[in-house]
C-alpha cells in the first residue's frame, strides 16, 4: 500500500493545483480570465512568482500571481495581530458567607466592581457551615442584595442555586 502525503494546510501552490482550468489574476491585480492551469504556472514564474489558488471553491477555482512567502507572513501578521486584541472572558470567583460584615460586603462588592471593568464574568460563592444551613433564607437574601446593587452594570447569567452547602450565582457585564 502507498502511503498518503500528508495534507499541506493553507492555499495550494504552482504544481499543487491540478485543475485543468483557473481564472487568474495576475500580480497587477488584472483579472485575465480563465486560462490553463499550465500557462498560468508559466506567467507566474516568468514574472518569478508564484499561482496561488486564493479561492478553490469556486468554478473554475480563483489563482493569483503573488510572492507566496510574503503572502504567507501578510496572514501569518494578521493572525497575530487578532490574537492580541482578543480578550478572552475569564469567570472570577467571590466567596461570601451569610453573616458577613458590612465592611467585608463592601470589600468584596469593590473587587465585583473592578472584575466587572476589566470585562470578567464573576462566580459568587456563598458557603453555609454547620447550623447555617437552617437559614437558607439568609443566603438568598444575600445574593438578591448583591443582584440589585449590580442591576446597572450586570446581568444574571446563572439565579441563586443551592449546590450542597453552597449557593451559587453567576453575573456577567451589561
Amino acid at each position: 500500500m502507498r502511503p498518503v502525503a500528508p495534507e499541506k494546510d493553507g492555499p495550494r501552490v504552482n504544481e499543487d493545483i491540478r485543475i485543468r482550468e483557473v481564472q487568474l489574476i495576475d500580480q497587477d491585480g488584472q483579472n485575465r480570465g480563465v486560462v490553463l492551469t499550465r500557462d498560468a504556472i508559466a506567467m507566474a514564474q516568468d514574472a518569478g512568482l508564484d499561482l496561488v489558488e486564493i479561492a478553490p471553491n469556486s468554478a473554475p477555482p480563483v489563482c493569483k500571481i503573488l510572492d507566496y512567502g510574503r503572502f504567507k507572513y501578510q496572514n501569518q501578521k494578521k493572525a497575530n495581530e487578532a490574537r492580541k486584541k482578543q480578550h478572552v472572558v475569564e469567570i472570577k470567583e467571590i466567596k461570601l458567607r451569610p453573616g458577613i460584615d458590612t465592611h467585608d460586603y463592601e470589600v468584596k462588592m469593590k473587587a465585583i466592581h473592578r472584575f466587572f471593568e476589566e470585562g470578567d464574568k464573576v462566580k459568587i460563592t456563598l458557603r453555609f457551615r454547620g447550623r447555617e444551613m437552617a437559614h437558607q433564607e439568609l443566603g438568598y437574601k444575600l445574593l438578591n442584595k448583591v443582584k440589585e446593587e449590580l442591576a446597572t452594570i450586570a446581568k444574571v447569567e446563572a439565579e441563586p442555586s443551592l449546590e450542597g452547602r453552597q449557593m451559587i450565582m453567576v453575573l456577567a457585564p451589561r
